[in-house]
């Protein structure tokens, strides 16, 4: 790629009347307080989540003329994974060979993927990157001059796009978590939370709504998890949506012992030991070299039978000093504790990272993006990723390329949408869609504690001998502890005021680990990073989704195959 995008500026479509000093805020479109100082806003689009997709949404939607306002339950520009991350992208330029690229990733995503999705990905998320480079990104140049794309630094990109959305005009309300969103009964027509630092309530009413709430980790210890808590599956099920992918929630990343720090890079070039010493062998009986894809099979079997460390010494100096430069926060745990990992074993875990780097979640049914209910789009881990990754992971690369993409469509899908419901959504009463862990169905109880329902979920969800290798049998005891706790959750547990927050998150991730876990049991075979050692082989009579549908009463049906006629793919109305 040429220099010349990057000194190329494009005059943003509307530029904010004023920008604090920091950055956090634009001016909302009359805002009205209400009883108890509540916060009340008409937006034609509303972006819940403050993620790489939430920004691309919101940019999008302005761009289209749209008035804008992004929630985050955080901070844009600091929350969520990609912040504190060196990602990769899935970046395929148009002369690279695009088809034969898709069709070798393809080959690896179970049969699942479909192509059209994947060449549609790589197309605009290619686009976006182009777009980067014109706003001013500063991306490195290669030794022949030309500017390196396919690389983003988390911090970098995230406070850049921070700036991107403000300039956009976009009202951003940082540390607005969402709880529930709001129906007239025919569409979804906004949503409400609870503003953490001013500590009053805020509803947004608009014309669409775009979920980028992001995965969900169930609570585990990763870098830029912890307000992933599936939040917008459950708000996306209440209005009526479809999820898929659920059971694809078998991936996990090495990280050192204790840290949170879940970036598996660096063990491409491991050596995995036993506590004794003795090394770990591979299926052949190979010395273990390789924490990542299937080898990472070997590590997960002597981690369930005790401690494992691992010592980098399959890195050459000149490739040390290069995964230090390149990759600065992996590092820091090793220089905090004194220990040089090149030449000293270190322990090892594995962190599991639930439908973060898992497939599952909302159920897309049209190119922009939609939900299937009218006026709710979804974007980036909200959404299933099967279409693209099948029952493999995206990792970093592939997902942040689906960030790029699927915000843009669901930004322009939304616009689209609330132009033709301009005024509508407005002059008609709007019911809050929210239950579990807001308006239970029995009497509140103080025992059912947001913590412990929390804790429950995990120790279904997360374990190795569990969650990474499965058997029916285990899948149905889980199956069962489940479903006994969303019966507390579902009847019992109320949060007031902030607590809000808090029970909202624990219903969230009992719905995510009982749809993942009752999949799970569905998909009677081993695919992808669906390991079944009782069904160690792939059936056929599988090779399909599984949809979700319901929150109480769910059922799961398959889905052969995707709509094929592109005249098939309208935008929602």
């Amino acid at each position: 790629m040429s220099r010349r995008g990057s000194q190329k500026r494009r005059t943003p479509p509307s530029a904010p009347r004023r920008i604090s000093r920091t950055d956090r805020w634009v001016p909302m479109p009359k805002p009205q307080r209400h009883n108890n100082e509540s916060l009340r806003i008409h937006a034609d689009v509303l972006v819940l989540g403050g993620g790489p997709s939430g920004a691309w949404a919101a940019v999008a939607a302005a761009e289209s003329g749209a008035k804008v306002v992004l929630a985050d339950k955080g901070y844009l520009g600091t929350s969520g994974a990609t912040a504190p991350s060196n990602t990769g992208t899935w970046c395929v330029p148009p002369g690279d060979n695009r088809h034969a690229v898709v069709e070798r990733r393809w080959q690896r995503t179970g049969e699942l993927a479909d192509q059209r999705w994947m060449l549609r990905c790589v197309d605009t998320a290619y686009q976006n990157l182009l777009r980067l480079s014109e706003w001013g990104y500063p991306f490195p140049s290669e030794d022949d001059g030309r500017l390196y794309i396919a690389n983003l630094r988390g911090p970098d990109y995230m406070r850049f796009m921070r700036r991107r959305v403000l300039m956009a005009g976009v009202s951003v309300l940082d540390h607005h978590p969402a709880l529930e969103l709001l129906s007239d009964g025919d569409a979804v027509v906004g949503a409400a939370g609870f503003a953490r630092q001013a500590g009053h309530d805020w509803r947004v009413d608009a014309g669409a709504v775009v979920l980028a709430t992001g995965g969900c980790a169930f609570r585990e210890r990763i870098l830029g998890g912890t307000g992933l808590t599936g939040d917008g599956y459950l708000m996306a099920a209440e209005a009526g949506a479809s999820l898929s992918g659920m059971e694809f929630t078998g991936k996990y990343t090495l990280a050192p012992y204790g840290s949170s720090l879940n970036k598996g890079l660096p063990f491409r070039w491991a050596s995995f030991h036993r506590e004794d010493g003795s090394p770990i062998l591979g299926p052949t009986g190979e010395l273990l070299r390789n924490g990542i894809g299937d080898r990472e099979e070997e590590v997960a079997r002597a981690l369930i039978d005790g401690p494992v460390y691992a010592r980098l010494d399959q890195a050459e100096p000149a490739l040390q000093g290069w995964l230090r430069q390149g990759q600065p926060n992996c590092f820091v745990p090793y220089d905090r504790a004194g220990i040089d990992p090149f030449s000293e074993l270190f322990r090892v875990t594995l962190r599991a990272e639930g439908t973060v780097r898992g497939t599952g979640g909302i159920d897309i049914v049209s190119d922009d993006c939609a939900t299937g209910v009218s006026g709710l789009y979804v974007a980036g881990d909200a959404a299933s990723r099967e279409m693209m990754t099948g029952a493999v992971s995206g990792g970093g690369a592939v997902n942040s390329s689906w960030a790029l993409a699927s915000g843009w469509w669901a930004g322009k899908g939304a616009s689209t949408h609330a132009r033709r419901w301009t005024g509508k959504a407005f002059r008609r009463e709007a019911r809050p869609l929210g239950q579990a862990g807001l308006r239970p169905s029995a009497l509140a109880r103080a025992d059912i504690a947001a913590a412990e329902v929390i804790e429950a979920v995990r120790g279904e969800v997360t374990p190795l001998d569990g969650n990474f290798f499965r058997t029916g049998e285990r899948l149905e005891k889980s199956a069962a502890r489940l479903e006994s706790v969303w019966r507390d959750v579902r009847s019992h547990l109320q949060g007031e005021g902030a607590d809000r927050l808090r029970s909202r998150e624990a219903a969230s991730i009992a719905a995510a680990g009982r749809w993942s876990v009752a999949a799970a049991l569905h998909r009677a075979e081993s695919r992808g990073m669906h390991r079944r050692t009782d069904l160690p082989g792939k059936n056929t009579a599988l090779a399909h989704r599984l949809v979700i549908t319901g929150v109480d009463d769910f059922r799961i049906a398959g889905a052969p195959e995707r709509l094929k006629e592109p005249s098939s793919w309208g935008l929602a109305s």
